[in-house]
């Protein structure tokens, strides 16, 4: 059974801080390339960073490069998101997303999918 589960969402103040978690399971990790994306309410998803696990190659929004970071551990088939100087406009439902091929997962066409976790910034 393929899984993705984020966790680590929750209110936070303005210019604060939160580390989101996606753990993996059901498929080869270092195979696959994973993505993060939101989606506030009214509001289109959006795409926000992804990476290679396997060659750790990096992809992000540039609206969004200097304040959040993604990484991952192989070791336990977890990727982060680590988001500073949060803002409001930065609340929404954040998902991961997994697929073989990264240009797949920066697209938003990821075949693998989470329930999501909720950010809310409170200003």
């Amino acid at each position: 059974e393929v899984q993705l589960v984020e966790s680590g969402g929750g209110l936070v103040q303005a210019g604060g801080s939160l580390r989101l978690s996606c753990a993996a399971s059901g498929f080869t990790f270092d195979d696959y390339a994973i993505g993060w994306f939101r989606q506030g309410p009214g509001k289109e998803r959006e795409k926000v960073s992804c990476i290679s696990s396997s060659d750790g190659s990096t992809y992000y929004t540039h609206s969004l490069k200097g304040r959040f970071t993604i990484s991952s551990d192989n070791a336990k088939n977890t990727v982060y998101l680590q988001m500073n100087s949060l803002k409001p406009e930065d609340t929404a439902v954040y998902y991961c997303a997994a697929d073989w091929d990264l240009g797949t997962v920066i697209a938003g066409h990821g075949r693998y999918w989470g329930q999501g976790t909720q950010v809310t910034v409170s200003s």
